[in-house]
C-alpha cells in the first residue's frame, strides 16, 4: 500500500468518523430542542424552590387576614351540662329555667336542694372596640412580612432561573466537549492508522507508534470521563428545572456570550434595588413596630359582650333564656417589669436589624462589584482563548504537512494534535464561563437573568 493512498484514506476515515460520531452522539428526540430561554422559564414556573417559597408567601398573606379579623367581632356557641346540689348554683338555675316555685323552695330547707339537671346553650359576641393601637400594629407587621416574602418570591424565581441557566450551560459545555474529544479521537485513531502502516514499510520506528497508541489510549479516558460529565450535567438541568432526573434533552449549540453593554456605575446602582434588600427593609420595618405593639399593652382595653343563654333540664333546652350585654375594660396596672423588658428587646432588636441591613446593603454592593470584574475578566479570557485556539488550528496544519512530507515525527503531529484539543477545551471553557459570569452579574446587581437574553438578541 502506497504512502499517498494511505494518506488519502486517513482523511476519509477521518471525515467519516467524525460524521458518524456527530450523528450518533446526537440524541434523537421528537421535540425540538430545549433553548436557554425555555429551561429557565420551566426552572421559574416548575422549580421546588419556587413552589416553597410561594407557598410561604400564601402564608404570609393569610397571617394579614388573621391579623385584621381581630378588628371583627368573634361570635361563638358553646353547649354546657352540668348537676349540682350547690345551693346558691341550684337556685340560680331554677331561677334561669324559669322552673322556681317560692311554695317548693319555703317548703324543703334551701341548704340542701335536691341534685339539680341543667343545660346551658349559650350564643355570645365578643368585639374588641379599643386595644391601644396593638391590633392596627400588628396588622402593619403582618403585611410587612407579606411584602418581604413577595420580594423572597421573586429573588427565589431569578435564582432558580439562575440555576437553570447554569444547568443548561454546564450541560451545553459537557456535550461539545465530548464531541470535541469523539473528534480528537477520530483524528488520533486515524494518525495510529497511518503510523501502523509506516511501521510496516520500514518509515517510522516503533516507538513513535507506541506513543500514539498511548495518546489514544488517553483520549479514551478521557472522552469516558467527558460522558459521564454530560450525563449528569443532563440529570442537573432536569433537577433544576423540578422534572424527572430522567428526562433527556436536545439542546442548541453554546453561542457566543454578549458584551456587558453597561459601565460598573450603572450595575451598582441597579443593584440598591435588589428584591432580596427590598424583603430586608420589609422584615426591618416589621421588626421596629414590635416595640410599638408592646408599648399598646400599657394602654386600656376595651370591649363589648353580649351573649344570650338558652337554659333547660336537659341538653339543647329552650325552656328558660335571658340576655346579658357588658363593656368590659381593664387596665394592667403591674406586671412585674415585663412589658418594659419585652419594650426595650425590641428596641434592641430594631437596632441590630438597621446595622444588619445597613452591612447586607454594602455587602450586595460588593457582591456587584465582584461579579462585574469577574465577568469582566471572563470575557477578556474568551477573546485570548478564541486566538489561542486559531494558532494552535494552523499550528496543526502545518504540523500535518510536515509530516507529509517527512519532515516532522510522528510525536511532533500528536503533540499539536493534543495542543489543538487543549486550546478548544480552554475555548469552550472560557466561553461558558464568560455565560455564566454575566448571568450572575445579572444576579447579583438584581436583575432578572434573562435580560443577558435579550442584550444578547440586540446586538
Amino acid at each position: 500500500m502506497s504512502v499517498r493512498r494511505i494518506e488519502k484514506e486517513r482523511h476519509l476515515n477521518v471525515g467519516f468518523l467524525v460524521f458518524v460520531v456527530g450523528w450518533v452522539a446526537m440524541p434523537t428526540f421528537a421535540q425540538a430542542p430545549l433553548t436557554l430561554a425555555e429551561a429557565m422559564a420551566r426552572a421559574r414556573a416548575d422549580s421546588r424552590e419556587i413552589a416553597a417559597a410561594q407557598a410561604q408567601h400564601a402564608a404570609a398573606e393569610e397571617r394579614v387576614r388573621a391579623a385584621l379579623g381581630f378588628r371583627k367581632p368573634v361570635v361563638r356557641v358553646s353547649e354546657q351540662w352540668l348537676r349540682t346540689d350547690s345551693p346558691a348554683d341550684a337556685f340560680g338555675l331554677q331561677l334561669n329555667q324559669e322552673r322556681f316555685s317560692f311554695a317548693e323552695f319555703v317548703a324543703g330547707d334551701p341548704n340542701e336542694p335536691d341534685p339539680l339537671s341543667a343545660g346551658i346553650t349559650r350564643f355570645e359576641v365578643e368585639w374588641p372596640l379599643y386595644t391601644g393601637g396593638e391590633i392596627t400594629t400588628r396588622i402593619a407587621q403582618a403585611r410587612h412580612a407579606a411584602s418581604a416574602a413577595d420580594s423572597n418570591t421573586k429573588r427565589t424565581a431569578d435564582r432558580s432561573a439562575l440555576a437553570a441557566a447554569e444547568a443548561w450551560i454546564r450541560l451545553a459545555q459537557a456535550r461539545e466537549a465530548v464531541a470535541l474529544f469523539e473528534a480528537s479521537r477520530a483524528t488520533v485513531a486515524a494518525h495510529v492508522e497511518l503510523a501502523r502502516a509506516y511501521s510496516a514499510q520500514g518509515m517510522l520506528v516503533r516507538s513513535d507508534l507506541l506513543r500514539a497508541e498511548v495518546e489514544l489510549a488517553r483520549l479514551d479516558d478521557g472522552l469516558a470521563e467527558a460522558r459521564g460529565n454530560a450525563r449528569v450535567a443532563e440529570a442537573n438541568l432536569a433537577f433544576q428545572m423540578g422534572g424527572d432526573l430522567a428526562e433527556r434533552f436536545d439542546l442548541v449549540a453554546l453561542g457566543e456570550p454578549p458584551a456587558l453593554g453597561r459601565p460598573l456605575e450603572e450595575w451598582l446602582l441597579v443593584s440598591r434595588s435588589r428584591a432580596d434588600l427590598a424583603g430586608a427593609r420589609e422584615r426591618l420595618a416589621a421588626g421596629e413596630l414590635e416595640a410599638e405593639a408592646q408599648r399598646a399593652g400599657r394602654l386600656p382595653r376595651v370591649g363589648l359582650v353580649a351573649r344570650h343563654d338558652w337554659v333547660d333540664d336537659r341538653p339543647f333546652g329552650t325552656h328558660g333564656s335571658a340576655t346579658t350585654v357588658a363593656a368590659l375594660a381593664t387596665l394592667e396596672l403591674f406586671d412585674g417589669g415585663k412589658r418594659r423588658a419585652a419594650i426595650a428587646a425590641a428596641e434592641s432588636e430594631a437596632a441590630a436589624g438597621r446595622a444588619e441591613l445597613d452591612r447586607y446593603t454594602q455587602g450586595a454592593q460588593l457582591e456587584t462589584r465582584r461579579a462585574f470584574e469577574i465577568a469582566h475578566s471572563a470575557l477578556e479570557r474568551r477573546a485570548t482563548a478564541a486566538v489561542a485556539l486559531d494558532a494552535a488550528a494552523e499550528t496543526v496544519r502545518i504540523v500535518e504537512e510536515r509530516f507529509r512530507a517527512g519532515v516532522v515525527k510522528t510525536t511532533d503531529l500528536l503533540d499539536s494534535t493534543t495542543a489543538r484539543r487543549e486550546a478548544e477545551m480552554r475555548e469552550l471553557s472560557a466561553r461558558a464561563e464568560a455565560w455564566l459570569a454575566q448571568f450572575q452579574l445579572c444576579f447579583a446587581a438584581g436583575e432578572s437573568p434573562e435580560a443577558i437574553l435579550g442584550a444578547q438578541a440586540s446586538e
